[in-house]
């Protein structure tokens, strides 16, 4: 499933649904489809996507250090993708959405 924000303030985003809701949930909304975030509120899911990644960013350093030192070193390995790269878009949006004083909306495109 893919899930696309919107905002009048920004493009369409478009992301993977688990990494859509896990987002979703760090902003501190539960994660129905279709949701909006009301004006007022952009500010506060802001500021809580950004505490949570930067916990999430703490863990995510802590648990690649464990695993650094039980690894095979001539595995190939797939890199990992942080939250914090894949959340950059939706808080750009965030923020012009802050700026342009408008919602932000979210829906499946299954």
């Amino acid at each position: 499933m893919l899930i696309t924000f919107h905002s009048q303030a920004s493009a369409n985003i478009t992301m993977f649904g688990d990494v859509a809701k896990q987002l979703i949930h760090m902003m501190g909304y539960c994660e129905n489809i279709p949701g909006i975030i009301d004006v007022d509120d952009v500010p506060q899911a802001l500021l809580n996507l950004q505490t949570q990644l930067a916990e999430a960013e703490k863990r995510d350093v802590a648990q690649q250090a464990e695993a650094e030192a039980e690894e095979d070193p001539w595995e190939e390995k797939e890199p990992q993708i942080s939250m914090t790269t894949r959340a950059r878009p939706l808080i750009e949006m965030l923020e012009s959405a802050i700026a342009d004083e408008v919602v932000v909306m979210w829906e499946s495109d299954s």
